[in-house]
């Protein structure tokens, strides 16, 4: 991580953003990248400087990313502005992260590095801090180099010819491989723990679903909004990190247990993307998803689609999802009549809500009230020894109210399953 944590507490710094424009993408876009690379070093109490965008010509440029001219100049302007880290809307390997900070004089970080800092600011509950913790060191792990380059390391050859620095490198190199191993044990402890919650939650009858979506489009509002519960709202990336599960009454003796997960965002961290796979777990678990989006959002359509990958990565991509835009109240009708017609064009199921206002809540409900009610529907099977693959796929997959195993080893279960699974249990009801 970038060594700023002293300075961080006694002054506010100041990032000068780069991004990177290559032929074949449009400057708009990355302009919008760039206002939101501003908000995610705001988290950070930083100050975001004018943004530089920097045109890619074709070609490999190993040492800076960019032509060395180029780097030359933004070096400079940074200088100028005064900054005191230059923030890439990209991420960068270790050496050219070394070469640019040589060049600069000063800290050099990528977004990746950026994001990682708010999870770690962030974080509160046990897991999360070990997940967050675990993510940083293997991040810093290759680039320990920066943090010794006043040392001597000139000297190579055998052990004893080894400079300062190397051998403070390797010191320290062991002591995070160490500090890694330990953190893995103890998050399979805590996951060990969980698992075991929702195996319990999982055997209730009660409707599952997961809130999932870019950060900061209402998520938590929209959670507060249905069940009245006290939860942390906060118009800032990353406000919840850990899940929190709430009770919806539905109406009509229906009831559902709908969690709200960490928001998504553009070039989440292949660290973090693992890290959080047990707390995004709880949308590969739902029985389904609610997709919010920001209707008010220029930038929709890229929310969507980092969204949807994100739920690939993670498997959960054929769940039934239930498409939200919320923010309703702060679009208008009239100067956005276009925009709202191309989305009900493309979406025509979703639904269009304010979670501030409480608008389209009451047709949200009923939906959700149908979904958990033919979810209701129960089966009752005998389950021969030889089809233990379809006792373990209710185990996966469905909920499991009654489960008993007979003399012979056949398995008789009352249990509720997705309806694409329910044909593989035809011939073995009762």
């Amino acid at each position: 991580m970038i060594d700023l944590e002293e300075e961080k507490q006694s002054r506010i710094l100041r990032a000068f953003l780069v991004g990177l424009l290559h032929q074949d993408e449009d400057e708009k876009v990355i302009a919008n990248q760039l206002d939101e690379l501003a908000e995610l070093v705001g988290n950070l109490n930083m100050i975001p400087l004018v943004p530089e965008i920097v045109k890619v010509r074709s070609g490999a440029h190993i040492r800076y990313r960019i032509g060395s001219g180029k780097a030359e100049e933004i070096a400079q302007l940074a200088r100028e502005c005064e900054a005191d880290v230059i923030v890439f809307d990209t991420d960068l390997t270790p050496s050219q992260q070394r070469n640019w900070e040589r060049l600069f004089g000063g800290a050099v970080i990528g977004r990746e590095e950026v994001i990682l800092d708010i999870f770690a600011d962030r974080a509160s509950t046990r897991e999360a801090v070990l997940q967050v913790e675990l993510a940083r060191l293997e991040y810093s792990l290759p680039r320990l180099t920066r943090r010794w380059t006043h040392l001597s390391r000139q000297r190579g050859g055998g052990v004893s010819n080894r400079g300062q620095g190397e051998a403070q490198i390797e010191t320290d190199r062991r002591l995070l491989r160490r500090r890694i191993q330990q953190l893995q044990e103890e998050l399979a402890l805590v996951r060990r723990q969980r698992d075991t919650q929702r195996k319990s939650r999982m055997r209730r009858p009660v409707f599952q679903g997961a809130i999932v979506g870019y950060t900061n489009v209402g998520k938590s509002s929209l959670l507060r909004a249905l069940t009245g519960a006290d939860i942390l709202v906060k118009d800032q990336l990353f406000a919840t990190l850990d899940p929190t599960a709430r009770k919806v009454s539905l109406g009509n003796g229906l009831e559902m247990v709908l969690t709200d997960t960490v928001g998504f965002v553009r070039k989440l961290p292949h660290q973090l993307v693992e890290a959080f796979k047990s707390t995004l777990e709880e949308a590969v678990l739902a029985d389904m998803l609610l997709l919010v989006l920001d209707v008010s959002s220029d930038d929709i359509d890229m929310e969507l689609e980092t969204t949807l990958g994100v739920l690939k990565e993670l498997g959960a991509e054929e769940k039934r999802i239930q498409i939200i835009f919320n923010k309703n109240d702060l679009v208008d009708p009239e100067h956005d009549a276009l925009k709202l017609a191309r989305l009900r064009g493309l979406f025509p199921d979703a639904l269009f809500v304010s979670s501030a206002s409480g608008s389209g809540l009451d047709e949200l409900r009923a939906k959700l009230a149908l979904f958990a009610g033919k979810s209701r529907e129960l089966f009752r099977a005998l389950l021969p020894p030889y089809r233990h693959d379809l006792i373990a796929l209710v185990h996966s997959s469905g909920q499991i109210y009654e489960e008993e195993y007979m003399p012979d080893g056949s398995c008789r279960l009352v249990f509720a399953i997705e309806a694409k699974h329910q044909h593989r249990f035809r011939e073995f009801l009762q």
